[in-house]
């Protein structure tokens, strides 16, 4: 099993010319923490960031890519629009302001962080299409969106959807929101791709770890990569970020595969109330 140290940016497969390993930010709210924790990640090989409006780290988000001795051109920056910002003009205003806050002319992927809220379909569509033919944000994704928002936004976008961000790990694996993206050519990316650690305790995943001398963490990121699904796992210490960057060097074969497919328990860590997968409306 090779080491983080061993593994180059050009080793993380992508979907798209998205790096299917990124880094993710929520709750890296302490600036010095945040800032070290991206051009830790950059400077180790990553070159997938993600944040968002609702994160209020853009700035350090941004002081880290200014840090690192990477080209801004050969990352893969995504962020998001909060869910009271969807509005038309507090779209174009508030995407502006990420930008300056990142430090960037133009985001490689701007997400709806949630289809609540503020969010009108029309509305809020028509401004990320308005970003996209401007340049400043070079892609168009949604998050937290079920197969019917997917549908009226494929209708309504004159820009092509991307990306849809959402929880999907091995206990929530996504299948149908993973075959609606597959029809319309979009990208899953995973948010919380390691449950917030509850599959640790899984016995099917603690025996495939043990079987190939990784971690529970690097099973369920190797899972996710072949399933064809880009995973943005949080982490601030550069252990765990070195020890989700080796997950790229694990594969995994078909009986792993079809230990970890046939888990029975479906969990989901981010649940709120608001959730979409809550109504049909």
């Amino acid at each position: 099993m090779d080491s983080a140290d061993d593994i180059t940016a050009g080793d993380c497969p992508r979907a798209n010319g998205m790096p299917m390993l990124g880094l993710g930010t929520w709750q890296h709210t302490d600036p010095d923490q945040c800032t070290r924790s991206v051009k830790t990640a950059l400077e180790m090989g990553y070159r997938h960031i993600d944040t968002a409006q609702g994160y209020d780290n853009e700035a350090f988000v941004g002081q880290g890519i200014a840090d690192a001795a990477v080209d801004r051109e050969d990352i893969f920056l995504a962020t998001k629009v909060a869910t009271s910002n969807l509005g038309y003009d507090d779209v174009l205003e508030t995407t502006r302001e990420s930008l300056e806050k990142l430090g960037v002319d133009a985001v490689d992927l701007l997400y709806v962080h949630w289809p609540v809220d503020s969010y009108n379909a029309e509305e809020t569509l028509a401004a990320f299409d308005e970003l996209y033919a401007d340049g400043l944000i070079h892609n168009v994704g949604v998050s937290n969106f079920e197969p019917r928002h997917i549908e009226e936004a494929v209708e309504l976008l004159d820009a092509p959807i991307f990306a849809n961000q959402v929880e999907c790990h091995p206990l929530l694996p996504q299948e149908e929101l993973r075959a609606v993206c597959d029809e319309h050519d979009i990208e899953l990316v995973a948010y919380s791709p390691l449950a917030r650690g509850t599959l640790f305790e899984v016995p099917e995943i603690q025996h495939v770890a043990e079987t190939h001398d990784v971690t529970e963490a690097q099973v369920s990121l190797a899972w996710l990569r072949a399933k064809g699904v880009t995973a943005i796992p949080k982490a601030t210490s550069e252990e765990h970020i070195a020890d989700n960057w080796s997950s790229l060097a694990l594969e995994l074969d078909g009986g792993d595969l079809e230990m970890l497919d046939g888990l029975e328990k479906v969990h989901r860590e981010v649940d709120p109330e608001f959730g979409p997968w809550h109504t049909d409306e």
